[in-house]
């Protein structure tokens, strides 16, 4: 005996073509979030470091500042790669980050010294050519106005909320000296902080690059 097969009316073969790419889309996009479950989480951490630290750095009095940012100014300069660099890259200080800015006046006429200035997408750097040749940026932050510097860098300075003995460094938080420092092949990276600021461990994701040295007021520690 022979069964007749019920056709499917076209109106509910499209509902169910509907339901069935519904199903596989939702799939997909629960795939999705498990995949970023793992990145979600490092973030979180690393913003509760983040203001835990930035919080702690604001509490620093103006003298300690100086005290501390002395100290590492002097392990800096004592240092072959930085007495040999020809090309620095610094930074201009904010929020009560280490005071590197002794430096430019002691070396402008020494080195080429050059401070980022930050793009949408990244950053760049210029050199500092004096305060005439400045002006705030993307981020009020002050920036030389002269053309980018597109040669070879020997000796990188670099800031951060935290540091771990491995070398790897917490950030503001936009990836802009990582995209950065990752072009930077032949360059030497040094970064500075307070002592409070070296953590047991960073929170990390593939892309985060790591210091050669770091140099606290009490230490410098070589990776």
């Amino acid at each position: 005996m022979h069964h007749n097969k019920i056709a499917m009316s076209p109106q509910k073969k499209r509902l169910l073509i509907k339901k069935n790419t519904i199903h596989m889309l939702f799939e997909s996009q629960l795939r999705d979030l498990y995949n970023l479950l793992p990145n979600r989480r490092v973030h979180r951490e690393k913003q509760r470091m983040r203001e835990i630290l930035i919080q702690k750095r604001r509490m620093l009095q103006a003298e300690e500042r100086a005290q501390y940012s002395a100290a590492i100014l002097e392990k800096l300069e004592q240092l072959t790669c930085f007495r040999e660099a020809k090309t620095v890259m610094l930074y201009y200080p904010i929020n009560n980050e280490v005071d590197v800015l002794p430096l430019f006046k002691k070396y402008k006429h020494d080195k080429t010294l050059l401070l980022p200035v930050a793009h949408r997408k990244g950053m760049t750097v210029s050199p500092y050519e004096g305060n005439a040749k400045m002006h705030r940026g993307r981020f009020r932050i002050p920036e030389p106005t002269t053309p980018t510097y597109k040669d070879k860098i020997d000796l990188i300075v670099v800031p951060a909320v935290a540091f771990d003995k491995q070398g790897y460094r917490l950030g503001r938080g936009g990836g802009y000296y990582d995209r950065f420092i990752k072009k930077q092949s032949h360059a030497t990276l040094v970064g500075v902080g307070y002592d409070f600021q070296l953590v047991d461990q960073v929170p990390r994701l593939f892309h985060d690059q790591k210091m050669h040295q770091i140099i606290l007021p009490s230490q410098t520690i070589q990776v």
